[in-house]
């Protein structure tokens, strides 16, 4: 029983996925909840968990309908996760929260490429981006997205957190 969850296990690369994870969930206990299991666990080949999906360790809660994991010689080298739409929250090493939400969550492990399609959102104190697919290196920090046709939104909040001063009543401006 213990061949699934090291399998899976490998998704603890998750973890760092985007700008800053908090570094000490790597050293947490992965718990993988879903209502199936199914698939090959060694050599080469897929393994689906369906019908609800809920990984979490440390800060990190991720959630989707189904998840596959792709193994290569035993280990696990892709991990897909899908639903309308697949969630993924985590505490920041700075104590702020990431949301991401996407209709695919696409985790090459072997090159740490994360790629988001289908209407995501990554939310972080440092603003919001949103499209329908954007691609980011956890190695390198590099992120692009649009250039599909689609358009992109970036929102970045304020550096100063006080609203700028309203003009007083009567006065013209």
């Amino acid at each position: 029983m213990k061949i699934p969850f090291a399998a899976v296990l490998a998704l603890g690369l998750l973890v760092p996925a985007f700008a800053q994870a908090k570094s000490t969930d790597r050293n947490e206990p992965m718990n993988i909840d879903a209502g199936a299991q199914a698939g090959n666990l060694t050599g080469d080949g897929k393994t689906t968990l369906s019908q609800g999906v809920v990984i979490t360790q440390g800060s990190l809660d991720l959630r989707s309908s189904e998840a596959e994991i792709y193994m290569k010689d035993g280990e696990a080298v892709r991990a897909v996760f899908s639903g309308k739409q697949a969630k993924m929250k985590q505490q920041l090493d700075d104590g702020t929260w990431m949301d991401a939400v996407a209709d695919k969550i696409d985790y090459d492990i072997k090159t740490e490429i994360i790629t988001l399609t289908g209407n995501y959102k990554v939310t972080s104190a440092r603003g919001t981006n949103a499209g329908q697919r954007m691609v980011y290196n956890t190695r390198t920090g590099e992120m692009n997205s649009g250039g599909d046709g689609s358009r992109v939104r970036t929102v970045i909040p304020p550096k100063n957190k006080t609203p700028a001063a309203q003009p007083a009543a009567g006065s013209k401006k």
